[in-house]
């Protein structure tokens, strides 16, 4: 059978719970998980999107079962059009493809983006609307959930991050806010208690699929 979606997942080994873009049960369907070697945070997460080695990826992308393919981490915005370019299938590189869409609703000021790591986000990133990047709020370093991602260990928990995202959250957050965007494809487990807390609409890696491919998406994952 036929997967409904292909994720094209760099090679880590943190643990991946439901929510996440690269775990199954985030989903209704069958996906596919396509690790993408030697493909590593750091050499991802970088100032310098179009240094990135994309050729893994190229490839991982032609070889994909799915008509609809995402990847694990939004600092491939960068590479989205060229790689939309290379297969007849639809391609989803990051959640900051949905930033032209929100960009024509909320101004930067109205808009936050939660990203994974701020000091590395540039204009490059944020498809054609570099006024977003006073939007961006990096995670601290020195939070849980960063440490795991970065360093890529085993002890994830999730209790402790999302109570860490939920303050930084709350911390940032201003009254002209009117949505939030989370860039990082590990923070949608999250997104719920963030909408809860703030009352305001959240997108994420999630709701670009859904837009997508409607149902895919298990319904408790999704808060925009």
């Amino acid at each position: 059978m036929q997967p409904a979606l292909s994720i094209l997942q760099l090679d880590t080994t943190f643990p991946r719970i439901p929510g996440d873009v690269a775990c199954k049960e985030t989903y209704t369907q069958p996906v596919e998980i396509v690790r993408i070697r030697a493909a590593s945070v750091a050499g991802i997460v970088r100032a310098d999107p179009a240094h990135i080695d994309i050729t893994p990826f190229e490839e991982a992308l032609k070889r994909a079962e799915a008509e609809l393919v995402v990847t694990s981490c939004g600092f491939l915005s960068f590479w989205q059009d060229h790689l939309v370019g290379l297969a007849d299938k639809r391609l989803i590189s990051s959640a900051l493809t949905q930033l032209p869409a929100l960009a024509s609703e909320h101004s930067p000021d109205a808009l936050m983006i939660l990203t994974f790591d701020a000091a590395k986000l540039g204009s490059s990133h944020l498809r054609g609307h570099p006024e977003y990047l006073k939007s961006c709020v990096g995670l601290p370093t020195s939070d849980h959930l960063r440490g795991v991602i970065a360093h890529d260990q085993q002890d994830l928990d999730p209790v402790r991050a999302e109570a860490e995202l939920l303050g930084l959250v709350k911390e940032s957050l201003l009254s002209h806010h009117r949505a939030i965007l989370l860039e990082c494809t590990n923070l949608p487990p999250y997104a719920p208690a963030i909408r809860r807390a703030t009352g305001l609409p959240v997108f994420d890696i999630l709701t670009a699929v859904e837009a997508m491919r409607p149902g895919l998406v298990a319904p408790e994952f999704l808060s925009g």
